[in-house]
């Protein structure tokens, strides 16, 4: 007889699997631009849309489809958006307009939205409270792993077999995923919680701490991304890393990746501004010193290292640190919470990415990492707000 936490580790793995699926293709866009670049003879700016526009799909689906599936039982939501997001791949593994590879990542992100909302608030229900940080952690560890995997991979596939492989790959990916799902997850995992009316989702979204989360969570996460987006550059122009070595590098820093998001889980199970404030301050000294370390080869992989370790500590923590606020402030609006948190951070990723390359184009590669350190800087005198909503809040 399997006991019911056995259970409840197959379902956390069913949903890591989801999340190892949709890291894969979020980060496989760098592997693979070049080769559809030539492939359709457009720009690799161009191309670059299949990143820009994956990351608008996730950031205005999870909103919009948590609010619009909220009547539904979630398993069955769930597997939904799995099969939206294995059509959404077959569409790019086997158009051969680009417009159409566009609408396959529209529809792939807004599923991968929907995906990462429902799974962070299923994983924080099959445990205790007090194990709700690390659960989170342990779903997002396959979203980690693919990031140390997917532009390596993207790379080395697209290359040798061209670059529709791997997304005929990734589809594939998700059917194992539906059939773990299908099989892992409990019929009804909702706990007899409530519908969320608009009232009470306008009240939760419109309520200042959840706002200032939110805020912190784009500056967290975008700081990360204003510099990571142009990694393999920096390595191969600054630091001067063989093209060849640069995805030894990527996974290296992906690795890293997933011992600090397994911290991160771990840290926040108990007191998450105290783990988040000096996840940040850790955060930004490490960005501010990579500025002076990045032409080191061995001072810059140790800087990496370091990087990667805080890059995605902050996320199981403010997943569940927004799921307490939502019990807290709008208890029926626990989905629209953690939907509005996967936004947060996929405007991260795009904000981080635009203002990196801004600050590229016009003062130069290293220049990224100063504005990162200065965007989780920035998080980190928020957190002394927070603080102080926090402490409001447990009166």
């Amino acid at each position: 007889m399997i006991n019911k936490k056995s259970k409840a580790n197959f379902a956390l793995f069913a949903l890591a699997v989801i999340f190892f699926a949709v890291g894969v293709t979020e980060f496989i866009s760098v592997g693979v631009l070049p080769a559809i670049s030539k492939s359709f003879m457009i720009t690799t700016s161009t191309a670059g849309l299949i990143t820009t526009i994956y990351a608008l799909g996730v950031a205005l689906g999870a909103p919009i489809l948590t609010i619009l599936t909220a009547k539904f039982q979630r398993k069955g939501t769930i597997l939904g958006a799995i099969i939206i997001f294995i059509i959404g791949h077959l569409i790019i593994g086997f158009t051969t307009n680009f417009g159409e590879v566009i609408f396959g990542r529209l529809i792939a992100g807004a599923s991968h939205g929907l995906l990462f909302a429902l799974s962070s608030t299923i994983a924080a229900e099959l445990v205790d409270e007090s194990r709700q940080a690390s659960a989170i952690a342990y779903i997002f560890t396959g979203f980690t792993i693919a990031t140390a995997l997917g532009a390596p991979l993207g790379t080395a596939v697209s290359t040798y077999w061209g670059w529709r492989i791997p997304f005929l790959a990734i589809a594939t990916l998700g059917i194992v995923a539906w059939i773990l799902n299908r099989v892992a997850l409990p019929k009804q995992a909702r706990k007899n919680v409530e519908i969320s009316s608009i009232a009470d989702q306008v009240k939760l979204i419109l309520h200042p701490h959840v706002l200032l989360t939110l805020l912190i969570t784009i500056l967290g996460y975008g700081g990360t991304f204003a510099t990571f987006t142009y990694l393999s550059s920096i390595l191969q122009k600054i630091t001067h890393v063989p093209a060849n070595q640069v995805s030894l590098f990527l996974v290296i820093y992906g690795i890293a990746i997933a011992i600090g998001n397994t911290l991160g889980g771990k840290l926040g199970n108990a007191k998450p501004i105290n783990a988040l404030f000096g996840i940040f301050i850790v955060q930004g000294l490490a960005l501010f010193a990579f500025y002076f370390t990045v032409t080191n080869i061995y001072l810059s992989t140790l800087n990496i290292v370091l990087l990667g370790l805080v890059a995605f500590m902050s996320v199981p923590v403010l997943q569940s640190y927004i799921l307490i606020l939502a019990k807290s402030y709008s208890f029926k609006a626990v989905d629209v919470a953690s939907s509005l948190n996967t936004s947060a951070f996929s405007f991260g990723i795009v904000g981080g990415s635009f203002l990196g390359g801004i600050a590229l184009d016009t003062y130069g590669l290293r220049s990224t990492m100063l504005l990162a350190a200065a965007m989780v800087a920035l998080a980190v005198l928020l957190m002394l707000v927070e603080n102080k909503f926090e402490n409001k809040r447990q009166k």
